[in-house]
Order: structure tokens, then C-alpha cells, then sequence
């Protein structure tokens, strides 16, 4: 089963971001075109990466497909990777560069954790 949920319109996005903001989950997500080499190069290894944080929500977008959320987060180049907690942006990448995408995500989703002192 994906664990990467793709994105087609701007009410799927909002829907998602405020579940995730309910849940205090912190989003990944993947802006791309289909017209996109290194965009569509990067498809698999975000697919991996959502197997590795179960705890984060990973979305796709396509942004030919949903171009009013591209331009509302100011998304101007394929691939980009924003990072999103409580519906807010915090952190971005441009380009495909998978090192850096997995040591932000991993260092993202690790300061998401709630931590729970009993």
C-alpha cells in the first residue's frame, strides 16, 4: 500500500494539512511535474522515505494538477520538498538531492516528536 498520498485538488490539500494539524503531524511534501526528470526521478525515493516516518504525513503534488496550492506556497521549481507543522511551512528544498532531503526529514520528523515526560 502507498504511503504517499497524492494530492489532486486544493480542498484535498487543505483537508490534509488541517487532519494533520489536528493530529499534530508534521507533512512532507512533494511538489513535482510529470514533465520533470529529476521530479519524477525522485517519486520512488520519496516513497521510501514515507516507509521510514510513519509518523509524517507524505504528499505529492502535481503541479500542473494543483496549481493554486503551488502558487500559494510560492513553489517555483520542480523538485521541491516542504516541510510543514501545523499547517506552516518551516523548512524547504529545492532540488533533487536525496542526502540532504533524508537528513532534513529525519531531523524534521525527530523535532516533531512530542515528548511525553510522566
Amino acid at each position: 500500500m502507498a504511503r504517499v498520498v497524492k494530492i489532486d485538488s486544493a480542498e484535498s490539500w487543505n483537508f490534509y494539512v488541517s487532519q494533520a494539524k489536528n493530529q499534530n503531524c508534521p507533512i512532507v511534501a512533494h511538489f513535482t511535474a510529470s514533465w520533470c526528470i529529476p521530479s519524477v526521478f525522485m517519486n520512488s525515493f520519496f516513497e521510501e522515505l514515507a516507509f521510514s516516518y510513519k509518523d509524517a504525513l507524505f504528499l505529492i503534488v502535481d503541479v500542473d494538477e494543483v496549481k493554486e496550492v503551488a502558487s500559494q506556497l510560492e513553489v517555483k521549481a520542480m523538485p521541491t520538498f516542504l516541510f510543514l507543522k501545523d499547517g506552516n511551512a518551516m523548512d524547504k528544498i529545492v532540488g533533487a538531492n536525496p542526502d540532504e532531503i533524508k537528513k532534513r526529514v529525519d531531523g524534521f520528523v525527530q523535532s516533531s516528536r512530542v515528548v511525553n515526560i510522566a
